[in-house]
């Protein structure tokens, strides 16, 4: 997707805000949907944004939001069935637009039948979510390393890691970049962040944001 999109995110919680924060601060169209009114006040108070109050998988509150116009719907609630929910909502009322699912650990990737990514944003962090409304710049590989993210990022370019070697590149404790462009040999301390090339790299949860900030800008 390029720039500009406008994009749904029902839910208003921490995961569902810091995502809807991080896509306006790149440009985006952002409508948050949250049916508690106390959140509503607090993201009001917090942020200047678009925000309807009321369940996001009742179809009228959905095209109360323009979901015929929006490029994306990323449902972040803390419920994986009203997520899912929300998804199916959207894709009939607005088909071909991305959907974007967040699910709990024990609910497996069954829901991939359904909608075009899901996401464990407690592991994984708010801003992997913003990548996979936004796209596949960033996908996760697997979920099979325990705490462990193991993931595929595009560097952006602009990135404070673009264009620059591994041995440069002060990524936290807790990080590590496993191969070189488009994994063809492992990444070695003189490995070159070529920006529009992909890398994969090893996050724990507690510094992806940080690493994605490196890497994605």
């Amino acid at each position: 997707m390029t720039s500009d999109r406008n994009v749904i995110i029902a839910g208003g919680g921490r995961v569902g805000f810091q995502t809807a924060e991080i896509l306006a601060d790149r440009g985006h169209d952002v409508t948050i949907i949250e049916r508690d009114e106390n959140v509503v006040a607090e993201i009001a108070d917090e942020w200047v944004a678009t925000v309807i109050q009321g369940d996001a998988s009742n179809p009228e509150i959905i095209e109360q939001a323009d979901v015929d116009r929006a490029d994306a719907v990323a449902a972040l609630t803390g419920d994986s069935g009203l997520n899912l929910a929300v998804c199916l909502a959207a894709s009939e009322l607005a088909p071909g637009v991305r959907t974007v699912v967040r699910i709990d650990r024990a609910a497996g990737e069954s829901y991939t039948r359904f909608v075009d990514a899901v996401l464990f944003p407690e592991r994984a962090g708010a801003r992997v979510a913003a990548n996979e409304v936004l796209g596949s710049d960033v996908q996760t590989l697997a979920d099979v390393t325990g705490d462990l993210n193991i993931i595929l990022v595009r560097i952006a370019e602009g990135a404070p890691a673009a264009g620059r070697q591994l041995a440069e590149v002060r990524l936290p404790d807790g990080a590590l970049i496993v191969s070189d462009a488009n994994g063809e040999r492992i990444a070695r301390s003189n490995t070159t962040l070529t920006a529009g090339r992909q890398y994969v790299v090893a996050i724990e949860p507690n510094v992806a944001d940080e690493v994605m900030n490196l890497l994605q800008g």
